[in-house]
């Protein structure tokens, strides 16, 4: 693996993300993610059965459509009764349901916002801080509002270019050709490429708790982009198996939204840590200087003649037994 690390640079980074991401606690803060999403559904879902009941109540064509679209439905005359007053209850009731589900959805989104906040920001390789409760919270409601816009912004770009390009066919009389609709279909892909990418691009460079530049976010955005839209593909794919069978569509489909949203969760939390591994982000590694240098003589004591002494008497005996030997 070192190997190819040092050979490939693409595998390189992606080994240097998967580093951060592990050392970051990027599954546990995508599980935290997570649990706050699916929290949030149950509040949404009461806002917008509170903003139905408002419409209805505004548009009494509209609900006698409803009531008698479920006596229709229901041969039942006892169980259509049921059921309209059931409709009846809920509208009397859909200020204290609103109120309830903004309250919820408020508690659930603060704790999403503040939890992915976190998390971008240990991806990032900076430390979690001790702030001030009103001022953190503050900050990630106007990021909540910053992201939804963001979201809103996207859909609707990706909208207005599907409704534009079908508007295109029906003038050029050409609402029955095949390659038509594939060419629409290619160019829906495209907008909401570039819809993922301005939701990503926000995402890199907006929800960390310390700043981060535009263009480190641009290529992460884009990686994210195509990412996205294939999470988005494969769980429409999901969804459209789980919808066959009633067993299948009321469990598959929560189980569906539980890993689609822990997946989007680690998806980010990938990005964003191999977006922060960049070499433009990455920091210089400091080379420790060695420590300075000790000199230190060694002086030893030796008990008895010294070997120089030694060598200089042998030297001096062996001289005068030469000097014998030559006289005799």
């Amino acid at each position: 693996m070192d190997k190819w690390r040092r050979k490939y640079a693409w595998l390189d980074h992606i080994m240097l993300a998967y580093e951060r991401f592990t050392e970051r606690y990027g599954t546990h803060y995508a599980a935290a993610v997570t649990y706050f999403s699916v929290l949030s559904l149950v509040p949404i879902l009461m806002i917008g059965f509170a903003v139905a009941g408002f419409v209805l109540q505004s548009q009494p064509d509209l609900l006698a459509e409803l009531r008698g679209a479920i006596t229709e439905a229901v041969p039942d005359p006892n169980l259509s009764k049921q059921l309209n007053d059931a409709v009846t209850t809920a509208l009397e009731s859909k200020g204290t349901v609103g109120i309830i589900g903004l309250i919820g959805a408020a508690y659930s989104g603060l704790g999403w916002m503040g939890n992915l906040r976190d998390a971008l920001t240990a991806q990032w390789g900076h430390a979690k801080e001790n702030l001030p409760f009103l001022g953190t919270l503050w900050r990630d409601l106007l990021a909540l509002i910053g992201l939804g816009l963001a979201i809103v912004l996207s859909f609707g770009i990706t909208a207005l270019g599907t409704g534009f390009a079908e508007l295109i066919l029906r003038w050029m009389g050409l609402e029955n050709a095949g390659w038509a609709h594939v060419l629409l279909r290619i160019g829906t892909i495209i907008l909401s490429l570039l819809a993922n990418w301005l939701v990503f691009l926000w995402v890199l460079s907006r929800l960390p708790r310390k700043p981060v530049g535009w263009r480190s976010a641009i290529r992460g955005a884009f990686a994210g982009a195509v990412g996205f839209e294939i999470l988005k593909q494969t769980a429409t794919i999901f969804l459209s198996f789980t919808t066959k069978s009633p067993t299948s569509a009321a469990f598959g489909s929560v189980i569906g939204v539980l890993v689609f949203a822990n997946l989007v969760a680690q998806f980010v939390l990938f990005i964003t840590a191999w977006t922060a591994t960049a070499k433009e982000n990455r920091e210089p590694e400091v080379v420790k200087a060695p420590p300075p240098a000790v000199i230190a003589p060694v002086v030893s004591v030796r008990s008895g003649p010294s070997p120089s002494l030694m060598i200089g008497a042998g030297a001096v005996a062996g001289a005068l037994l030469g000097l014998r030997w030559r006289r005799k």
